[in-house]
């Protein structure tokens, strides 16, 4: 199953994420482009970025597990293993 399929059921209300999962997004994009930061680019340049980054990184593992939930509700409840990301 592709990404794209995957985020057109979100969409199209055929997957509902779970609340933390929007939570998360949500907060992501706001720290993302919000001046207060943990580590600040202005002091310490590109290394400041690596808050922003590990934000990112665990929307991207809750997006993966999401998937994989919405995968095995698709084929029946068995479970899929995943070869490759799409």
């Amino acid at each position: 199953m592709s990404w794209w399929s995957f985020i057109k059921a979100v969409f199209r209300g055929e997957h509902k994420l779970a609340p933390w999962t929007w939570v998360m997004a949500i907060v992501t994009v706001v720290y993302t482009v919000s001046p207060i930061d943990f580590i600040p680019e202005i002091v310490l340049g590109p290394l400041g970025l690596a808050d922003d980054l590990g934000m990112w990184a665990i929307l991207f593992g809750l997006a993966v597990k999401e998937k994989s939930r919405y995968e095995v509700e698709v084929h029946g409840g068995e479970y899929v293993k995943a070869t490759r990301l799409d």
